[in-house]
């Protein structure tokens, strides 16, 4: 889970800046920690527009497993995880900010590709948001995407005045 200083917040934001976030999230998907450079090529294939890094309320994304109470295709036990996830819950308490995960906008959903573990540490140490950077397969989606916000009862993205 650990990929080191180079993938963070920041440096997702700077090759945001660039236009380079597909480059990042590539990079990213294929460093140590995460190990997953076949999605790296799934999420490159069509051509994906991306947007981000921006903050997303954990309990909205579509997990592939997590727990009873959340959205997600297999149900996970407290117990049956591994244990880097309650040391990166403690890394978290202490003030580490994982990298943001990797989610696709499919069908007005947000599905989570990369980052369950990290997502399940955030869940873990009470925190409801997590970084994230959104690939849509359409550029128009991504321009009318309007991410939620729970802390104002409402949403805030693209387009909103109250940003």
């Amino acid at each position: 889970m650990d990929t080191g200083d180079e993938y963070t917040v920041a440096s997702a934001r700077q090759a945001a800046d660039r236009d380079e976030l597909a480059v990042w999230v590539a990079a990213f998907l294929a460093s140590p920690g995460s190990d997953n450079a076949e999605l790296a090529a799934l999420l490159a294939e069509p051509p994906r527009w991306w947007l981000g890094p921006l903050q997303l309320p954990i309990d909205q994304l579509h997990r592939l497993v997590g727990p009873p109470d959340a959205p997600v295709v297999e149900v996970v036990e407290e117990d049956d995880w591994r244990p880097d996830v309650q040391d990166a819950a403690e890394r978290i308490e202490d003030g580490w900010e994982p990298p943001p995960v990797i989610v696709s906008h499919r069908a007005g959903q947000l599905v989570l590709e990369d980052g369950n573990h990290r997502v399940e540490g955030l869940r873990r140490a009470n925190v409801d948001l997590t970084w994230a950077v959104v690939a849509f397969e359409d550029p128009d989606d991504r321009d009318a995407f309007v991410a939620p916000d729970p802390a104002r009862g409402g949403t805030v993205g693209l387009g909103d005045p109250g940003a």
